[in-house]
């Protein structure tokens, strides 16, 4: 039986030569029971990464002790080497600019409104809004604007994990003008399916160029509304058990590290893939970790309120310029009680100079916690949202960019600083 070592709260990873399939990703079904010698038992899905190699990641909650794990499969056909093993656990990293490596994972605190680590310290967020990273930046510049959003205080991001519109059209590649890579080949035709292994392999590194400068990502599957450059996007369109699949992927390859999830973007909650993902994320994660739904605006925020795997609520207020904290204080008398927050306020310099300037976002960020936003504020920048490659990148809409500036440039707005500050100050 194969042994290995797993400091509590640092990420274990585990291949496996699996079996022959037509499809690996849509028909092989296999996972790993972790039993602890406390008695405590989790459970992690295999995910596939390419040819006939299958992964487990797993990341021990106990400080000590052994674990005993073996491989299950929904057909006994399917054979996996080597099919059981051990993992002897110790104490997690002393220092780590993640909080959560150090500290443990963050969940819901039991009164529903805010966050809490493993340890019941408690988890103030500071959300950035870099939607298209995933699928346009560099591994090189994600450590660029790591290190900015880190300096300043910021500790976790909204993602789209894949471009999620139909009708986007572009020269597959990162950092080339209107381009972008893609997750799934069939997406266009509205369907999860045929995945790009090497699409996700690269995603792994940004993830942890994240993780490295303390920052959470906050994963979304598909989005629902807007989407990259509102080309009619997929959310609404794939089969909910397409949707389902793909969010059991996301908490298998990437729920081991800090992470937390979003099965709806921009959409009314009501969507049936939303529920279907939800669901399916708390099937399978282990970790407790928070899941949400993010609202298109003007919407009334309360979907799926009573559901066991909805940890918060996340609305916004449109970008024009507007403080809406009313918004979020009818959230708080939602019941029962769950963590809320203003997901997206207005972009800074959205369409036009000066839109949410400077300390408009700092303004907007206290009127939220005083609203009730115990979980988190969030901050967005034009140009910074769809990753503008370069002030001159053509293909956009003028009103998600900012006048004269790329992503890089959205990065030294001012009001991302003030932002930052609010979290500084809940540490």
């Amino acid at each position: 039986m194969e042994t290995q070592t797993a400091a509590q709260w640092r990420e274990v990873d585990i291949a496996f030569a699996g079996p022959q399939a037509a499809n690996a990703y849509t028909d092989v079904d296999a996972w790993v029971i972790f039993n602890h010698e406390s008695g405590r038992q989790l459970r992690r899905p295999l995910f596939w990464d390419g040819g006939t190699t299958h992964r487990v990641r797993f990341v021990s909650t106990q400080l000590q002790g052994e674990w005993q794990w073996s491989v299950h499969t929904a057909r006994p056909d399917h054979d996996f080497t080597p099919a059981s093993g051990a993992l002897i656990t110790g104490p997690p990293a002393q220092d780590h600019p993640h909080r959560a490596l150090t500290r443990g994972f963050v969940g819901a605190h039991p009164s529903g409104r805010s966050f809490s680590f493993a340890d019941r310290s408690p988890a103030f967020l500071v959300f950035d809004t870099a939607w298209a990273m995933p699928f346009r930046a560099t591994v090189e510049e994600v450590k660029l604007y790591a290190a900015d959003r880190q300096s300043k205080g910021f500790n976790a991001v909204f993602l789209m994990t894949v471009q999620p519109d139909m009708n986007a059209r572009g020269p597959v590649g990162r950092n080339i003008d209107e381009g972008f890579e893609i997750g799934f080949h069939d997406l266009s035709e509205g369907r999860l399916t045929k995945i790009n292994i090497e699409y996700f392999q690269y995603l792994d590194k940004i993830i942890d160029v994240l993780l490295d400068h303390g920052i959470t990502p906050v994963l979304q599957p598909v989005f629902h509304g807007f989407g990259w450059k509102g080309l009619d996007v997929a959310g609404p369109v794939v089969p909910p058990a397409d949707y389902a699949r793909y969010c059991r992927y996301l908490v298998a390859r990437f729920g081991a590290r800090p992470t937390i999830y979003l099965p709806c973007g921009d959409g009314a909650g009501t969507e049936p893939q939303v529920e279907a993902g939800g669901r399916e994320i708390q099937a399978w994660d282990a970790y407790g970790q928070p899941t949400g739904i993010h609202y298109r605006p003007h919407h009334r925020n309360d979907e799926h309120q009573e559901a066991d795997w909805l940890d918060f609520q996340s609305c916004q207020t449109g970008h024009m310029g507007d403080h809406v904290p009313d918004r979020l204080a009818t959230m708080w008398a939602q019941r029962p009680a769950k963590a809320i927050m203003n997901g997206e306020p207005s972009y800074e310099h959205s369409g036009r100079h000066g839109v949410a300037e400077g300390w408009w976002q700092g303004h907007e960020a206290w009127s939220n916690v005083c609203a009730g936003a115990l979980m988190g504020v969030a901050y967005g920048a034009a140009s910074l949202w769809p990753w503008r490659l370069h002030p001159d990148e053509p293909g956009h809409g003028s009103y998600v960019l900012a006048e004269g500036a790329g992503w890089k440039e959205a990065l030294d707005f001012e009001g991302s600083r003030y932002v930052g500050l609010v979290g500084q100050d809940h540490r």
